[in-house]
């Protein structure tokens, strides 16, 4: 046997398992199939491969990532609170798990202009609905963390950027 592949190392097969999956499954009735004939392997071979590459950090995870704007919800708002440092991280595992809360992660603050230092992002299909969802967020945040909470703040989108993770070329 060769030598073990370690955290965050991935072989020529694997690099060629991202190459093929980093843009989305193909939309047919098995994408397994098609991707392990696209990589060259059988897909045993692949499925093995990537569970193997989840257990060791290569890939983080795999996820369907829906369209917000073709299923209705236009509205992008990130909220941004002022969190009490020394609950930060459990405010935001409990925001992070609430529905409708699609990103939520902490960031330091840049005092004296900018105080908050956890962001969670909703999305709606108006900003009123954002609004709600946000006040629902807060007294929620107040019930479970009192004291918490010191201030918070609602950005909303005004462009539509696309969005890409890190993206591998072809091997070779």
């Amino acid at each position: 046997m060769g030598e073990q592949q370690g955290i965050g190392t991935a072989d020529d097969v694997e690099r060629r398992i991202i190459v093929a999956t980093q843009a989305g499954l193909p939309l047919v009735a098995r994408p397994w199939d098609e991707v392990a004939a696209s990589v060259g392997i059988g897909v045993d071979e692949l499925l093995a491969r990537v569970r193997s590459m989840l257990d060791r950090g290569v890939i983080r995870r795999i996820g369907a990532v829906p369209n917000h704007y073709a299923i209705g919800y236009t509205a992008n708002g990130m909220s941004v609170w002022d969190i009490d440092d020394a609950r930060v991280d459990a405010v935001g595992e409990f925001v992070g798990a609430l529905d409708g809360v699609t990103h939520c992660y902490r960031r330091p603050r840049r005092l004296p202009e900018w105080p908050y230092n956890l962001f969670a992002m909703v999305h709606g299909r108006n900003r009123d609905a954002v609004e709600r969802q946000i006040g629902d967020i807060e007294a929620r945040i107040g019930e479970r963390f009192p004291g918490a909470c010191r201030a918070r703040d609602l950005l909303f989108s005004s462009a539509i950027l696309k969005k890409t993770g890190l993206r591998l070329g072809a091997p070779g």
